[in-house]
């Protein structure tokens, strides 16, 4: 069997949102794959360059005329040689010259059909025989802030954790239960609720932030007493949309108030404490390292977790680690472009006792590629909705692993520092 690349091929697809992202297939000589790009709402700022100027457009029109003869006839099988190829292509820190969305595509893509050439899984080829540990799914059951429209919290999401569950299957199950009794709750509380849903599937609705902690707080905990494990849950406060620069404060719009970083810190701890919340994402701005730490030192039994503060990036990464920010990480491999660049992160953040939590993005597709990925790194936690189109693809591919591995299959191991 040959893994010599033969062909890329690039097209325009959308995304959950009706966005237009980039989607690309690489033929080798006996395999194939396939990936699109995802895109998020909030963007951290450190974050490489989707697309470059001109958009998808003009991604597609690099892959064709730059992309592809630079990379046919390479082996597939050497990641790395094929990411760096990207890079020089590139030749700039952040792709804005073939967009990060393209160097992601084209580096999942690759990465399946080398699989796909030797007649492996993706998750078995990047992974291999050890690669049997199911990743628990963190699931967005309440949606605000950038994420909803309307009169909704001011807090991003609500996210169930259902950590004590002893396969995949009973712990995507519990989650599905979660979403449904939280919009049976909310449809008792507003008559006018409609049943409208966000993007990634999680309920919008007119909440105040206290009242969706108390619905869900409620609900978490019923269902768990229903399966005999605990369910937990946290939130992704995204506070880089809440953080005003000029005022040096974060703006709660819905509860009409301003906190500076210390109100801040003691607002977090307080809901920590209250809800005895097992999951904390962004709690502050994403350059403000040292609050994170202070955070991360005082919260008790809870994953404080850095997504815009890290962006996938390991500089940034080996920085909060020097100052002990954070204690866990998302990890989005298109923030940073390629997957080796995202291995490189996922390593670090290991050795240093970190969290990986691999995570779709608020615009998604149907490509199930992070599911294999949270497989094949080891990563104990998978953040990709509940019940959505493009997040379903995702937990049901994990279903088809789990099938797959029959008694091999073993849920991670997961410590809620």
């Amino acid at each position: 069997m040959s893994s010599i690349i033969e062909d890329i091929i690039a097209r325009k697809i959308f995304n959950n949102r009706g966005e237009e992202t980039i989607e690309v297939d690489v033929i080798t000589a006996s395999g194939f794959g396939r990936a699109s790009a995802p895109a998020g709402k909030s963007r951290g700022k450190a974050e490489v360059r989707p697309y470059p100027e001109g958009g998808v457009d003009s991604a597609i029109k690099k892959v064709e005329e730059v992309i592809t003869p630079e990379i046919a006839g390479l082996n597939s099988d050497f990641q790395e040689e094929i990411d760096n190829t990207l890079h020089e292509i590139d030749g700039t820190r952040d792709f804005k010259i073939i967009g990060g969305n393209t160097a992601f595509a084209i580096s999942i893509a690759n990465a399946e059909a080398a699989a796909n050439s030797h007649g492996h899984l993706l998750f078995q080829f990047l992974g291999g025989n050890t690669a049997t540990s199911l990743p628990f799914p963190l699931g967005n059951m309440i949606s605000g802030g950038q994420h909803a429209r309307g009169k909704t919290p001011d807090i991003q999401e609500f996210l169930a954790l259902p950590h004590g569950a002893e396969t995949f299957s009973e712990a995507s199950m519990v989650n599905v239960q979660i979403h449904k009794k939280i919009g049976d709750i909310i449809k008792k509380k507003d008559k006018l609720f409609n049943g409208g849903v966000s993007s990634e599937g999680a309920w919008m609705a007119n909440l105040g932030n206290a009242e969706a902690f108390d619905v869900i707080a409620k609900v978490c905990e019923e269902v768990g007493n229903e399966y005999n494990f605990e369910c937990g849950f946290g939130i992704d406060v995204a506070a880089a949309s809440l953080w005003k620069e000029k005022e040096q404060k974060y703006l709660y719009n819905r509860e009409g108030k301003k906190r500076d970083t210390g109100d801040q810190l003691e607002y977090l701890l307080d809901l920590i404490e209250t809800y005895r919340l097992i999951y904390v994402e962004d709690p502050f701005d994403e350059n403000d390292f040292e609050s994170f730490a202070e955070l991360t030192k005082k919260a008790k039994n809870c994953l404080i977790c850095g997504d815009d503060l890290f962006t996938t990036n390991n500089e940034r990464l080996n920085q909060g680690i020097k100052l002990k920010a954070a204690n866990s990480i998302i990890i989005k491999v298109n923030q940073i472009g390629t997957l080796t660049d995202a291995i490189e992160t996922i390593e670090t953040a290991q050795k240093n006792g970190y969290t990986n939590i691999v995570s779709h993005r608020s615009g998604d597709t149907c490509a199930w590629h992070i599911a294999h990925l949270a497989l094949a790194f080891k990563c104990p936690i998978i953040k990709t909705g509940t019940i959505e189109g493009a997040r379903i693809a995702k937990i049901n591919e994990l279903l088809r692993i789990e099938h797959f591995l029959g008694n091999r299959a073993k849920m991670a191991n997961l410590k809620i520092n």
